[in-house]
């Protein structure tokens, strides 16, 4: 078949306009997944909780509100949430409000928080969270909730645990029950345990195995943890918790003062937790704020300088490697400093090549003060294992102080923290070759600041969009 000049003309014209379409429809943005955060309506004593969502741009990391979201997130106070395998469920851990008759916003042990719950969401198309059912842990003051990596089981860490219906202390009401997995113990918080339904998701209580309740009977529905826990995780197969000493605790949320761990080590099968050694491990800290499980190290932050070498840095990162029976095992690169313009690191996270880490500094919380130390701080992982603040950083937010979290995008191009000072959202793109950060309104033009209707608490990623 034979094409006159004009013909070819036209077909020459079809075959460009094809080719263009073609390279647009390649660079066509879309959600590269879906960013959930905890938080509250406003600052008010009520506590209201929310969860606010976005969609989050592949090429540019603007974030788009999700269609519906916010939603109540079946509670007051929420502080953690977890997303299982095969995201089709998310559970949010609500804390509740103080039972304290003067209106106290604060919960204590002799005023615990009342109306405290798991809600569980299904997650549907576009990232729409549908409410389900509401589970209920068995100690007071709950305020950390983890999942196994095959999202088979939950994990809720709890302040304070119950005895004869009331909080537990070590002087009008202690628990004999703690001495059960801790020797001398008078009193304790407590993990409680359920089992996740694979296919509905429900969530079914597991009971204590290995320890009955004092002076015989049933099993505990709980595992006794040292008393004033700060935090915890999973590691491998083991659960481990930091917790408080008496003179280096704080006694109200958000709970600091780590000094000591404790191990357990947990069944893959059935969700048991064993105790591998009835005694605190001393870390010789006292400001331990958080615990974080990242690449082949487990870290353990404090808000304190380092010893016995201190730098002119306010906080400090000790990473350790997890040994037998749950021991922690101090790396040869000894206590890492944090950046000396910032305080108070509360997460960490390391990103997906494994070149680099990042921490996350709350710093002061106080908005508007010009010396803050709040925002993210770097770290180039060099071999062997002796990591190095890396140029370009500290990255600070301005009036967005207080990071409450810290996560990456399921494509690996961008970090988004939630700010409790200014109730927003902030967004950097990392530089994949120097790990470096920058505000998205700097490199990709996409605004590096998003706001939230009330002060925010923790953030996820679901990396599955449908």
């Amino acid at each position: 078949m034979k094409f006159t000049k004009f013909g070819k003309a036209l077909l020459i014209s079809a075959l460009s306009a094809g080719v263009v379409f073609s390279v647009t429809s390649c660079i066509q943005d879309y959600s590269v997944g879906y960013l959930y955060v905890t938080g509250t309506v406003t600052a008010s004593t009520s506590g209201n909780g929310i969860i606010s969502g976005f969609k989050i741009d592949h090429n540019t990391g603007q974030l788009t509100a999700i269609n519906g979201l916010p939603v109540s997130s079946g509670g007051a106070n929420p502080v953690r949430a977890v997303l299982l395998t095969g995201s089709r469920f998310l559970y949010v851990l609500n804390r509740g409000v103080s039972s304290n008759p003067a209106g106290s916003s604060i919960c204590t042990t002799a005023y615990p928080c009342q109306n405290s719950n798991i809600t569980q969401f299904a997650i549907g198309a576009n990232g729409i969270l549908t409410p389900q059912e509401t589970f209920y842990t068995q100690g007071l003051n709950p305020f950390r909730m983890i999942t196994d990596s095959s999202g088979s089981f939950i994990y809720v860490l709890e302040h304070d645990s119950m005895i004869n219906g009331a909080p537990s202390n070590s002087t009008t009401n202690p628990n004999p029950n703690c001495a059960a997995a801790l020797t001398g113990a008078t009193t304790c918080g407590d993990i409680t345990a359920f089992q996740v339904n694979g296919t509905t998701g429900r969530l079914q209580l597991i009971i204590n195995a290995q320890l009955t309740a004092a002076g015989g009977g049933a099993s505990l529905p709980y595992f006794p943890v040292p008393a004033n826990p700060v935090d915890f995780l999973m590691a491998g197969g083991t659960i481990i918790t930091m917790s408080g000493t008496a003179t280096t605790a704080s006694t109200t949320y958000p709970y600091t003062g780590g000094a000591t761990v404790f191990p357990y080590a947990q069944n893959a099968s059935n969700g048991q937790l064993t105790v591998s050694q009835n005694s605190a491990q001393t870390l010789n800290i006292k400001h331990g704020t958080a615990l974080v499980s990242a690449g082949a190290f487990v870290f353990v932050l404090d808000n304190e300088a380092p010893s016995p070498n201190p730098t002119n840095a306010a906080s400090q990162i000790l990473p350790y490697t997890v040994g037998s029976n749950g021991a922690l095992l101090a790396a040869t690169s000894g206590p890492i400093p944090d950046d000396p313009n910032q305080s108070n690191p509360i997460y960490l996270v390391q990103e997906n090549k494994g070149k680099w880490f990042y921490v996350a500094n709350q710093g002061n919380n106080v908005t508007g003060s010009g010396t803050a130390q709040s925002g993210i701080a770097g770290y180039v992982i060099n071999s062997p294992f002796q990591p190095t603040e890396m140029a370009g950083t500290p990255i600070g937010f301005g009036s967005g102080a207080g990071p409450q979290c810290l996560v990456e995008d399921p494509s690996n191009q961008y970090f988004y923290t939630a700010n409790i000072n200014d109730s927003s959202v902030s967004g950097q793109s990392i530089d994949e070759n120097a790990g470096t950060l920058r505000p998205l309104s700097q490199s990709t033009k996409a605004p590096s600041e998003y706001a939230l209707t009330g002060p925010p608490t923790w953030c996820l990623v679901d990396g599955r969009t449908n």
